[in-house]
């Protein structure tokens, strides 16, 4: 079993507050975060940014040992991911986190390809975890 932490701290409340998180490995340290981080564009991040890093890292490295298992040991991998946080109700939901993956592979075919990403995508942990709607684009480049 594997576990890290973070932490988060806000002084004031709703619009007002304004908060930093941290992480265990000390590469977040007291970054600011709050409303105008994430509403406003503000500097600072925001929790939906932090996990579109956390699935498009997780679906990568989950790819990367999923070619290496299919006998593939070179290669680039690029990951963007987009968090969708929608109004639902009286409050929020993350709704859907779209990845979008352009792999250059040498000798690679597009079906095995698009099989072993597909699947990456099904183990990824971070998938697992989000309960929302999770979409693949896949680009093989030359």
């Amino acid at each position: 079993m594997t576990t890290n932490s973070a932490s988060a701290r806000y002084e004031g409340f709703g619009k007002n507050g304004m908060g930093a998180i941290s992480t265990r490995s000390g590469v977040l340290s007291d970054q600011p975060y709050g409303f105008g981080t994430r509403f406003e564009g503000q500097p600072g991040t925001n929790p939906e940014e932090l996990i579109a890093a956390a699935h498009a890292a997780c679906f990568t490295m989950a790819t990367s040992f999923a070619l290496a298992s299919a006998g593939h040991s070179d290669g680039t991998l690029e990951t963007d991911c987009v968090v969708t946080l929608d109004k639902e109700d009286a409050g929020f939901k993350v709704t859907k986190s779209a990845l979008s993956l352009t792999a250059t592979i040498p000798g690679i075919s597009e079906e095995d390809f698009a099989r072993i990403a597909d699947d990456a995508k099904a183990n990824c942990p971070i998938s697992k975890l989000l309960n929302c709607e999770v979409t693949l684009e896949k680009s093989l480049a030359g």
